[in-house]
């Protein structure tokens, strides 16, 4: 096992790598939805037109929900934009035949805003950055 190299990925490189996992994903468990992958990304503006919050996810495979990233600029925080923002996509994704939800959040992050919710925790990564913790969290919808 001498012949080979290991270099940093090109863009093509990382398609190439992410196609094979999803080919070989599907030859396991057949996709239920079509398309496989659905971005569901909303953002919300003031009135100046500036983004002051958003939500990136994904509807992938089986109807199951990624929740990728969610983010409210600290000023705009408490006002409930991420709330709103969240019960968009579920409904979006309840729509399209979705019933499971996942996410990971830290612990100087949105633990406690999930859990309100209703979102559980399933697993914890300890000291994931150093002296904090990870949580990956569901819910079914």
């Amino acid at each position: 096992m001498n012949n080979f190299v290991i270099e940093e990925s090109t863009r093509e490189g990382c398609q190439v790598v992410d196609n094979g996992i999803v080919e070989y994903n599907y030859s396991k468990v057949p996709f239920t939805q079509e398309p496989s992958f659905l971005p569901i990304n909303r953002v919300i503006k003031n009135l100046e037109g500036d983004i002051i919050a958003g939500i990136n996810s994904v509807l992938y495979c089986w109807n199951c929900l990624y929740i990728d990233v969610l983010w409210v600029k600290e000023d705009s925080r408490k006002d409930g934009y991420g709330s709103a923002l969240l019960n968009e996509v579920e409904k979006i994704a309840k729509e399209k035949g979705c019933e499971l939800v996942h996410l990971d959040t830290f612990d100087f992050q949105a633990k406690d805003f999930y859990l309100k919710h209703g979102y559980e925790v399933f697993g914890v990564l300890d000291d994931c950055p150093s002296e904090h913790k990870r949580y990956y969290m569901k819910k079914n919808i």
